[in-house]
């Protein structure tokens, strides 16, 4: 029988921040090298085409990788080491994870009534054209369009190559921004790749250890996220029981909170001490991207308002969470206009005033500069800050550091 482990909230925080590599500067290294450690390590990167600021696959690795380069996940998609596919979202992953894809492509080829509901003879077109002339984008094939009122008015072979794509005939062997280059299966999957299915035991493993990994620990809700199937979370019980019974693994209740499942070797492992920087985190950044949990064990209740009525907005249409050392401070609305160089500050939130400004103003005014390279931009300007009462400083923060 396991012996009660109390750990508190503020040590949970801890282990999950740094294991997410968020509490050190370059937790993963340097260069393309880094990139590929942190994807093996996170277990996926979510793709995102909304380009306010730099986009989320793009910005959750900069945050990790200091010296990060836009081309790195082309480059490695190119060498074969990671893939693009479906996990709760279009997403990166490790090419040695491909096996664990295997089952959601198979479903997709047996379900008829797939929302991509592509004709069979396009399908058959377009696999013909790659085959004979190589690697194409959905712009290289003619532009028939449907009919007016079909779904999103996609021309055919676009919704032949997605469909095509998801059951597995092909692959993206290129990305140009959000255009996509797709070529035959066989000739994009490493030779030395195991490509045997998994069971549903071997699945849920995978995704346990994939989150205990990631997050140092996990609850089912979590694993189980967007997972359909009864049996996904029998299976995902069974592997954690298995866990518990041989020690890798404690099970931690906190009054009002779910059951929380930690890796062992944790328990026992100092949390570096934080050099109390500031990060500005994507919307769709891995640490974030489970609402439910952030707003559990961060008591930071986020949501994106992009999707959501102007009138309804609470925050701004693209906030980005601030996150100061361990602690969530506040978020910010900001948008890069690219043609300008210029990043605007559109709305400041401090919504934390408990720290001492002192403590993280400066913080603050280093990460908004170097995010504003990031993007591309030289300059930078405050449109609004709340409480109105930080502003003045605020606006003199940047001003001196723009000098």
């Amino acid at each position: 029988m396991q012996r009660p482990i109390e750990l508190t909230i503020g040590q949970l925080q801890k282990i999950t921040l740094q294991s997410q590599g968020l509490l050190q500067a370059s937790p993963f290294g340097k260069g393309k090298k880094a990139v590929l450690k942190a994807l093996e390590h996170l277990g996926y990167l979510q793709i995102d085409t909304l380009s306010i600021v730099e986009r989320a696959h793009h910005h959750t690795l900069w945050t990790r990788i200091p010296d990060y380069k836009t081309k790195y996940l082309n480059e490695l998609v190119k060498e074969r080491t990671i893939f693009e596919y479906w996990f709760h979202a279009a997403s990166y992953l490790p090419m040695k994870d491909f096996r664990f894809v295997l089952p959601q492509m198979l479903e997709v080829k047996h379900n008829k009534s797939h929302y991509y509901n592509a004709d069979p003879k396009v399908m058959q077109y377009v696999m013909d054209t790659i085959r004979a002339e190589g690697p194409k984008k959905a712009r290289d094939f003619e532009n028939e369009t449907k009919k007016p009122g079909s779904w999103w008015n996609w021309k055919p072979t676009k919704i032949a190559l997605e469909r095509l794509f998801l059951q597995g005939d092909l692959m993206i062997s290129e990305r140009n921004g959000m255009q996509k280059t797709y070529n035959i299966t066989e000739k994009v999957l490493p030779e030395n790749i195991d490509t045997t299915i998994p069971n549903n035991l071997e699945f849920a493993k995978y995704l346990v250890t994939t989150y205990l990994r990631a997050y140092g620990f996990t609850t089912v809700k979590q694993i189980t996220h967007l997972k359909t199937g009864n049996s996904i979370r029998k299976n995902v019980n069974e592997v954690l029981n298995s866990m518990l019974e041989e020690g890798s693994i404690l099970k931690i209740d906190i009054d009002g909170l779910p059951s929380v499942f930690i890796q062992s070797n944790l328990m026992e492992k100092k949390v570096k001490k934080d050099d109390l920087s500031i990060r500005l985190l994507s919307p769709f950044d891995n640490s974030i991207i489970h609402r439910d949990r952030l707003k559990q064990f961060f008591d930071f209740d986020y949501r994106i308002e992009c999707y959501i009525p102007k009138e309804k907005r609470q925050y701004g249409y693209f906030c980005l969470p601030i996150l100061f050392g361990d602690i969530f401070i506040g978020r910010v609305d900001c948008k890069a206009h690219r043609k300008e160089k210029l990043l605007e500050i559109i709305h400041l939130h401090i919504e934390n005033q408990n720290i001492d400004l002192e403590l993280w103003l400066e913080p603050l005014m280093k990460s908004l500069r170097q995010f504003t390279t990031f993007n591309g931009c030289e300059s930078l300007k405050l449109t609004k800050v709340s409480p109105s009462k930080l502003t003045a400083t605020l606006k003199k923060a940047i001003k001196k550091n723009e000098k």
